[in-house]
């Protein structure tokens, strides 16, 4: 970096204009360098430090109140029902039968019954039911001291490895349940390191240098680096899910490279433009830099909109993803400028070398754009059509979208738990790996009449006798559908029991019952979300458009905001509903995750509202300058339309590398990320954005007085004063 004192004071941006709040952070960065950078580096070296000694205590809250199927939990936690645990199935298998290792499997239980963690352990011997009609498969159910998510893996594993032993000499021993498969569940890794890779081939592709190409990725990775560990430490005071981590990799990730990456581009204009790396700094800071702030809140208003749903599980993630925005929102604000005072000398002397030979070659910066933007204004009406009727076949699917959870179906093939799930369906029917546990409380023969209700019941294949609690206040009996968890005949049938035969076999007998268990806790959540669904969107959409009225001071060009952006989350959820629930390009089929469409909406609408911010607040700039829609359109797209595409291509690369991820639940969440932004960045952001602003002209920009005089004026962008002349378009290959 040149060391020749600054021509301008610090702070003052341009000639002629003092710097806004940003460029002043920026040049504090700046002269303090040193001190910038040593503070995150001690900040993120403390917060590791921190996290690793203290470790973590995520935890999953599954919990539902007012659903029937929390009442049948707290019902039986409070009248001491062993069913009120998770549990743990020991599958046996011996194609010759099981009668011949009765003393080996008897043994194996009574090493069961004193770990820590186990409550009860009933053997294959004990009950006839347990043991398949032809005698070749059998279970024994080990009962824990706790939901399945509050058991330590470690007792879970102890449990694992002891049922183990006793297998050899023809007997098969698998092992079943939620406990067992968080146990056992792979943490990868391999997903953020192919992101990351991928980000930065594509940064050094668009830049022609590494050390360039390094800068953004380098913001990104301090920024994630340190929400990580916090979030990790906040883990021993909240409830936080156990799936949080990688999802905050996943978007932090994303959303830091692409934050430094809008900043950097404005900085590599700002060079082309002839201003030294310090000025280009405060310059870009004072531009871009609003842009990024507004594009974070954004994105943290939509997470926290996730708190309007009401769902323990979802809160603790909405809120740790919010804190890796704002991270990121900070590393580039504070930590960006500071690394190019390290580097800008060199990264001026590549730019300028790269414009120059460019140049020669006959290159112009922006004119492939403008010349596409032109095209699509010639027709606009044809090329909004073919779009939104892209976007709307793709949205086809997800009318249809079942929501649910993985089981262990959905498990890799060579997992116990999968293993464990084909023994039981294959020996006792598909309905037995989803019981649903229906609770009476009643008289003596409140229990005696449901199982006999049960069983006249269709789609219930089998139920079990009632089972006391401890003070046999309480019953339960399980009911085994006919069909598997998953299916919709399954989430029929908990509809048709609690909407008409229990109430009137209540009616009957004076009881009290309630369908509770997996299954159903399941399916009540699947209908929570969708219940709560409007009033998430509402609020995420009103505070959103809200927002970008006061911004850009119009009534179209937010109303085209919203709506665009719910078109291309729900063509992303199309394409969630086709891939893992119909099955394509050989996925099993099976409901999707019930927490993914809230996710995914929440983190894409705020994630859209950067390329609209970035996209229309430089159209904005040109029509102020020059009082032309069409130019402005065309001069705003030949401007942006490479930093847009770059920075989603960072986002493409970065979330598709998580439909690597064993969990399937990441898988459906990179999918439907990296599908909306592609549709976002190549449909809406390149031809529906110029369409429609074409269409709308003049009107686009237009504010009843009244509103006018009420609202407050936000200047997004402080638009560079241009005494120097550059390239035409304004812009480096991004900007």
């Amino acid at each position: 970096m040149s060391t020749a004192p600054d021509e301008h004071p610090p702070g003052t941006g341009r000639p002629g204009r003092p710097a806004g709040v940003f460029g002043r952070l920026a040049d504090w960065s700046q002269r303090h360098r040193g001190r910038a950078v040593l503070l995150w580096v001690a900040v993120v070296a403390a917060i590791t430090v921190g996290a690793q000694l203290a470790g973590d205590d995520y935890r999953n809250d599954f919990s539902l109140p007012g659903t029937d199927s929390q009442s049948a939990s707290d019902l039986l936690e409070r009248h001491g029902a062993f069913q009120a645990g998770g549990t743990v199935n020991v599958v046996l298998r011996d194609p010759e039968g099981l009668d011949g290792h009765r003393p080996e499997v008897e043994a194996m239980l009574q090493r069961l019954r004193p770990l820590s963690g186990v409550a009860q352990v009933r053997g294959p011997y004990a009950d006839s039911s347990a043991v398949s009609r032809d005698g070749t498969i059998g279970y024994a159910t080990v009962t824990l001291d706790g939901k399945a998510e509050e058991v330590p893996p470690g007792d879970v594993r102890r449990i694992m490895d002891t049922a183990r032993q006793a297998s050899g000499d023809g007997l098969e021993v698998q092992l079943g349940g939620e406990a067992v498969r968080a146990a056992e569940e792979d943490e990868g890794g391999g997903a953020e390191g192919a992101g990351m890779l991928a980000a930065l081939v594509v940064l050094v592709l668009l830049f022609g240098s590494l050390l360039a190409a390094a800068v953004p990725l380098l913001t990104a990775l301090f920024a994630v680096g340190s929400a990580v560990g916090l979030i990790g430490l906040a883990s021993h005071l909240f409830t936080i899910a156990d799936f949080t981590p990688p999802v905050m990799m996943l978007v932090g990730l994303g959303v830091g490279v692409d934050y430094a990456l809008l900043v950097f581009y404005r900085y590599r204009h700002e060079l082309l433009h002839g201003a030294d790396p310090r000025e280009a700094t405060r310059s870009a800071l004072d531009a871009a830099g609003r842009t990024v702030f507004f594009a974070g809140c954004t994105v943290i208003i939509a997470l926290l909109g996730l708190v309007a749903l009401g769902l323990g599980s979802l809160q603790g993630v909405a809120l740790a993803v919010a804190l890796t925005v704002l991270m990121t929102m900070a590393a580039s604000l504070v930590l960006l400028p500071a690394l190019l005072a390290y580097f800008g000398g060199r990264i001026q002397r590549h730019v300028l070398r790269h414009e120059e030979k460019a140049r020669a070659k006959g290159r112009q910066e922006g004119r492939r754009w403008r010349s596409w933007a032109s095209r699509v204004q010639r027709r606009p009406l044809a090329a909004l059509l073919a779009a939104v009727a892209v976007l709307l076949a793709l949205s086809a699917p997800a009318l249809g979208m079942r929501l649910g959870f993985a089981d262990a179906g959905n498990d890799p093939e060579s997992s116990t738990s999968r293993k464990a799930y084909d023994l039981l369906a294959e020996g006792f029917g598909p309905g037995f790996n989803g019981p649903l546990v229906v609770v009476a409380r009643g008289d003596g023969q409140a229990a005696t009449k449901l199982r006999e209700a049960l069983n006249r019941t269709e789609g219930v294949a089998a139920t079990t006798p009632p089972l006391p609690t401890r003070d046999d206040a309480v019953s339960t009996v399980l009911a085994f559908p006919t069909t598997a968890p998953q299916d919709e005949g399954t989430a029929e049938l908990v509809h048709r029991l609690r909407d008409r035969v229990l109430p009137a076999l209540g009616d009957r007998t004076g009881g009290d019952y309630l369908v509770g268990g997996p299954t159903a806790a399941t399916q009540d959540f699947a209908d929570t979300v969708a219940e709560r669904m409007p009033l998430f969107v509402a609020i995420v959409v009103g505070l959103s458009t809200l927002l970008l009225t006061v911004v850009f001071r119009s009534v179209l060009i937010p109303l085209k905001a919203a709506l665009l952006n719910l078109l291309s989350i729900s063509a992303a959820l199309g394409a969630i509903t086709l891939v893992f629930q119909r099955g394509w390009f050989g996925v099993p089929g099976g409901p999707v995750e019930a927490f993914i469409p809230v996710m995914v909406f929440a983190i894409v609408f705020g994630l859209s509202m950067d390329y609209e911010v970035f996209l229309v607040s430089r159209i904005h700039e040109e029509w102020e300058r020059t009082g032309d829609p069409a130019e402005a359109v065309r001069e705003g797209l030949a401007a942006t339309g490479r930093v847009i595409t770059a920075a989603a291509a960072i986002m493409i690369v970065v979330f598709a590398a998580f439909v690597l991820s064993p969990g399937r639940m990441l898988q459906q969440f990179g999918l439907g990320l990296a599908v909306a932004i592609l549709l976002d960045a190549v449909v809406i952001r390149c031809l529906i954005v110029p369409a429609v602003m074409q269409l709308f002209g003049r009107r686009a920009w237009w504010l009843p007085a009244a509103l006018a005089r009420r609202l407050p004026r936000v200047a997004l962008e402080r638009p560079a004063e241009r005494p120097r002349e550059g390239p035409r378009g304004g812009c480096g290959p991004a900007e």
